[in-house]
């Protein structure tokens, strides 16, 4: 399930970043640039540690979602897979 899921969404990503889907958040984040995109990956990362230490279970959940989307707009955006990621995830594993 995870799997799937996580390359449909990078897949969507893909597609509205190709088509410049009009009124798509991806766009608009593609194009302010890959700087805009990076703070915006530090912004939830914080959003992250600060619900892990005050807030409940499902905002954790949606921040850690929010983490990932922004962080597979930057993979689209420098042409990183998904499975650039698990090649290194399984690299590291040994």
């Amino acid at each position: 399930m995870l799997c799937s899921i996580l390359g449909e969404l990078y897949n969507i990503i893909l597609d509205r970043i190709d088509k410049k889907t009009s009124g798509s958040y991806t766009v608009q984040l593609v194009e302010r640039g890959k700087e805009y995109i990076a703070r915006k990956i530090g912004e939830e990362a914080i959003e992250v540690v600060i619900a892990s230490l005050t807030e409940s279970r499902e905002r954790i959940v949606s921040e850690i979602a929010d983490l990932i989307y922004h962080t597979m707009v930057l993979m689209a955006v420098n042409n990183i897979t998904l499975d650039d990621i698990c090649k290194e995830l399984e690299r590291r594993r040994r």
